[in-house]
């Protein structure tokens, strides 16, 4: 049996609805991506929202919006996708890492206090959503007001992902997100940025389009569209096809099908996992709602990561591979999470870091371990998942 990752739930309206753009001619950012950015905007509860062609170029957005740039510092966790940090280096800005809490796996928000009192160059906070697992981000916005510093949400994994009635990405000044193929719902590739801010809004929408003045759907739609808009700013080709607005307009009504699919697999994991001690199940605070992008657990072999060191994590990591490769070896596909971003050869040697210097993140990048997970996973794929997991454990 082959048991991937995760796959993308699609039907028949996906299919039909990918060749309408063909048919209209309105290929590029026309009606479909209009509809699809009403549609998340509604979900998430937010007024504004931005259609672009990836997260990554969000964040970008984002961060220029913001007025982030030569000089300044955003913080951000050590333990995320490489994206997030390339993001800040398109500013000029430099990066400054925080360690993450390992048992969420998100920014470690005293460690994140520590560096707001002793670093007036910082502008910025880049939070990571992880996984599907919002931040501490009611502390981090105390914080953030108190240091009158931005916070920029990377909600790549944080579709559908809540503290109380507050979805991902709209604590803060920015929020931006992913349709990945790895993500809950997909546009193959594509992004999306939300905000409050009506202002930073009509900014974003300028930039992701060269700087023109005007879109091309609002251009032709208006009277006297054979004339091109002005250029006020210097901007960016960062924007989304209509075959992707297509899809994510299909994702997005049956958004809460897929959601529920997921979480019904997650739920099953929880349990299953509580009964091996060699792994831990994915910690999800009070009042939080997991959006389980992915489903990731920490490989213990039965140690107790309250008192962890470099040494101990090595032996654990050799541990942690030869389990995955056993997985692998019976067609189960599995990832670590993602990267200690510090630990990265280019991050590591132009910051002259050490992988010591963000322990956290650098026992989550070495045990953590990410299971197949998917709308529509079925029993038997899911019970032979379990049966290989506690067979390479023996």
């Amino acid at each position: 049996m082959k048991i991937p990752i995760t796959k993308a739930f699609f039907d028949e309206s996906e299919k039909l609805a990918i060749v309408k753009p063909l048919e209209t001619g309105w290929i590029v950012q026309g009606p479909y991506v209009k509809e699809f950015e009403r549609l998340f905007s509604g979900f998430v509860g937010v007024e504004h929202a931005k259609a672009v062609s990836n997260c990554t170029v969000s964040l970008h957005l984002a961060l220029m919006a913001l007025g982030i740039g030569d000089g300044d510092k955003v913080i951000m966790p050590s333990f995320t996708y490489i994206a997030s940090a390339n993001a800040i280096e398109y500013t000029g800005a430099k990066v400054e890492f925080c360690d993450v809490d390992i048992r969420t796996f998100n920014i470690d928000v005293v460690k994140l206090e520590a560096i707001l009192k002793r670093d007036s160059a910082v502008k910025a906070i880049m939070p990571v959503n992880l996984f599907g697992l919002c931040a501490d981000m009611p502390k981090i916005m105390q914080l953030a007001n108190t240091y009158k510093v931005k916070v920029v949400e990377d909600s790549a994994c944080g579709f559908d992902a809540w503290i109380g009635g507050v979805h991902s990405g709209v604590f803060g000044d920015i929020g931006c997100f992913s349709f990945h193929p790895r993500k809950s719902i997909t546009t193959g590739e594509g992004g999306m940025l939300i905000t409050k801010n009506k202002s930073i809004f009509q900014h974003v929408s300028q930039l992701c389009d060269h700087g023109a003045s005007k879109s091309d759907l609002q251009r032709h739609q208006e009277k006297g569209g054979s004339l091109l808009p002005d250029f006020t700013m210097r901007g960016y080709n960062y924007r989304m096809t209509d075959m992707q607005g297509a899809l994510g307009v299909c994702q997005m009504k049956k958004a809460n099908c897929i959601m529920s699919g997921r979480r019904k697999i997650a739920k099953q994991y929880d349990k299953a996992i509580s009964e091996i001690s060699q792994l831990e199940a994915p910690t999800v605070p009070m009042d939080y709602k997991h959006g389980y992008q992915s489903y990731v657990c920490l490989f213990t072999g039965e140690e107790n990561l309250s008192n962890l060191s470099i040494e101990k994590v090595d032996k654990l990591n050799i541990k942690r591979n030869i389990f995955m490769d056993k997985l692998e070896a019976n067609g189960i596909a599995t990832r670590q999470g993602t990267h200690a971003v510090h630990t990265l050869g280019y991050y590591k040697n132009k910051y002259e870091l050490s992988d010591g210097d963000f322990l956290m993140a650098y026992a989550a990048d070495r045990l953590s371990i990410t299971l197949p997970v998917y709308a529509d996973m079925r029993d038997d794929e899911f019970q032979y998942v379990i049966a290989n997991i506690k067979e390479a454990l023996v």
